[in-house]
Order: structure tokens, then sequence, then C-alpha cells
């Protein structure tokens, strides 16, 4: 009876068995999210930028053109100053002793030239009369001459003394920004050299000057034949600063250099600006930025959804079916956070800029647009680069 039992309730234990060591099949792995971007297409403008330094439009040396102990200093240094302001005045005591002495010198001579005229005067008609002999009357004459070549000399040592005691007063030429002083009051200037005081820098318009290598010279200069352009350049051109930020005035060209310097094989290039607010200031440097051409209906994609890799540029590229295939593409100019591709994409596909590791060729993604994507993934930083 047991082994009857034992034999009906084995098959119910094997199928039981069977049943327990069974495993469920793993689902299918979910498709990888990326964030995809449309290659766009639109005309583009090329930029070429130049790193230089800014100048004032006239810096003009303050220096003292007489001998002197210097009285006072009277103007705030690296402050702004009106044309004519007093900036130093120089002891004019000596000077006006001087003045004084030539002065005399000069009445001295007056009253010797009043002298020989009447003497002329008076022996003219003697001399016509043969009262007195003719080389008497040529004596008072050469007398005459003389006397009034003093009078000449001394005038002309007064008009000196004159003008030395104004160099005395000493005011700035322009309106503009004064830097500091190189002297102070009690100090001996003008002995033996003209002693510079300071510097006094026009700064509105300030002058921006660059170097530009012989290629982009070159570039520009091809260019400008090919528009059936003559003479200078007449673009307008951006003033990056130190900060990034953008000067609110943009520029022209003001001056281009002779020729190149061939210790550094570039040429100088020189940018007025307007800077009615003095916030640029000599000796600043920054990036004057041109638009050389424009590029009609380039195609862009953002700078993040392209790999490099020795030199080779590629992307991935989102098919309609939501598989990857990689592309090898040929690359531009990099202009406000895009790429410009010259070869290998079509206006329209969509390129994957977030994610890109997890994808291999051929694999099935989930994509989505860059816009959705987190805070702070899929969004390139915008820089601007000229090739």
């Amino acid at each position: 009876m047991q082994r009857m039992i034992a034999r009906a309730c084995l098959p119910a234990l094997l199928a039981g068995a069977a049943a327990g060591c069974a495993k469920e099949a793993p689902p299918a792995a979910a498709a990888p999210e990326v964030y995809v971007a449309d290659v766009t297409q639109r005309d583009v403008p090329i930029y070429m930028e130049v790193v230089g330094q800014t100048k004032g439009s006239q810096d003009v040396e303050i220096r003292a053109r007489v001998e002197g102990y210097l009285d006072s200093v009277k103007f705030t240094e690296g402050a702004f100053v009106a044309k004519g302001t007093p900036l130093y005045q120089i002891d004019p005591k000596p000077l006006q002793a001087a003045l004084a002495n030539a002065k005399a010198d000069l009445a001295t001579a007056e009253a010797r030239l009043g002298r020989t005229n009447n003497d002329v005067a008076r022996y003219r008609p003697l001399a016509e009369q043969q009262a007195i002999s003719r080389q008497e009357l040529d004596n008072a004459i050469s007398a005459q001459e003389a006397a009034r070549a003093m009078v000449d000399a001394a005038k002309a040592a007064v008009d000196k003394a004159t003008l030395d005691l104004g160099y005395t007063s000493i005011t700035s030429p322009l309106d503009g920004l004064v830097g500091t002083t190189n002297v102070k009051a009690g100090n001996l200037v003008g002995r033996g050299e003209s002693t510079l005081l300071t510097t006094v820098s026009q700064i509105d318009p300030i002058l921006f000057r660059a170097g530009i290598s012989e290629a982009d010279y070159l570039r520009l200069a091809k260019r400008q034949q090919e528009t059936g352009r003559t003479g200078t350049p007449r673009a307008e051109i951006e003033l990056i600063l130190a900060d990034g930020t953008t000067h609110p005035h943009k520029g022209q060209v003001d001056a281009v250099e002779r020729a190149v310097d061939p210790t550094t094989g570039t040429l100088a290039v020189q940018v007025r600006f307007p800077n009615p607010g003095r916030v640029v200031r000599p000796g600043q440097y920054g990036r004057a930025r041109f638009v050389i051409e424009t590029k009609a209906g380039a195609l862009l994609v953002p700078q993040r959804a392209v790999t490099e890799l020795q030199n080779l540029y590629s992307v991935a590229v989102v098919g309609a079916d939501n598989k990857v295939a990689f592309r090898n593409v040929k690359v531009g100019p990099r202009v406000d956070g895009l790429w410009v591709i010259e070869e290998g994409l079509k206006p329209g596909e969509k390129v994957v800029v977030e994610g890109l590791q997890k994808v291999r060729e051929g694999s099935t993604v989930s994509p989505k647009p860059v816009a959705d994507a987190p805070k702070g993934k899929g969004a390139a930083e915008p820089t601007t680069e000229a090739k």
C-alpha cells in the first residue's frame, strides 16, 4: 500500500520541484535617455578677434620748461581735469626779477636810440650845408642802427623773460585724465633738463592698439579685393573688456601701420572707440572683435555635440528610428556657443548633446529636446572664436 501511494505521488512531487526551480526571464533594458538638438541652418557672421591694449588718444607729458623750486601741486592725482586747469606752480620770484631787469635794459636801449635819432636828425641838414663832414653823419647813422638793433634785442629779452615767467604756472593742455605727480612741492625742477612732472591723457575717444598676424592680414586684404573695397576698412568693431563685458560703443579703424613688424610678424592696427563714460583707461587689455564675412546658410550644432579625437571631429546622429549613428564631420568656426559644420550633416537632423557616454553605434535611445535637460546640462558655454 505504501509503495502504491509513493508511486502515485511521485509525478506530482516531480512537477512541483520543476515548477519551483524555474526562473522568470529578466525584463528588456530600457533605452538610455539622451538630449538632442536639431541641426539648424542660418546666415552666420564670422568674427575675427585680436588682443591688444588701450592708450589715450593724446598722451601729453607735462614737463618743467624753466628752472626753479616747485611751490605747489594744485591738482588731485588721478582726477579728470579740464583744459587750462592749474597743475603746478614754480616759484616765480627769480623770473620776475629777470623780467624787471630785461625791461630796464629795454628802457636804456630805447633812450640810446632816441639820442642817436636826434643826432642823425641834427647832422643831416648840417652835412647838406657842408657845415660838418660826411663822415660825422655816417657815424651818427651807424650809431642809430646799432641802437635800433639793441632795442630789438632788449625787446626779445623782455619777451623771453615774460614767456619764462608764464612757464612758472603750469596748466593742463587738454581735457583728460591726469596721472600721479612725479615731483612734490619743494623740489628743484628744470635744472639742465625739462623735468617730467606728470602725464595727462585724453581718453574720450580711447585708442585700442593690437597686432594681426600676416596670415590674417592677407585674408582680410583678399576679402577686400573680392568685395571691391579699397583703403582702410570701415567695419564696426566691438571692444571686449577684461571682465568679458562688451564696451557699449563700437569703434572704427583709425590707422594701420605701414609695415609688418619683423620681430613679431604682426601688423599694428589702431582702433578708435568713443568713451564718454570714461570707463576705459589707458593700459587696459582687451579684445577687438569684428565681422570679416557672413557665411550664408551655415549648419549649426551646439559645441557640446561635437567630439574631438586626434584632430577628428564626430557627432552622434539620432535617426527617425531612434538609433544612433556616429558620423565624422568637418567643422568651421565657433560662434556664440554653436559650431559651424562644413560637411557631414543635413538641416533638420538631430544630434546628441547630452548623454554621449551612454550610447554606442547602432544603439536605440530615448531622445528628448535639449531644452528639457536638467539645469546645468545640455547648454554650451557661449564662446566666440575665429579660425
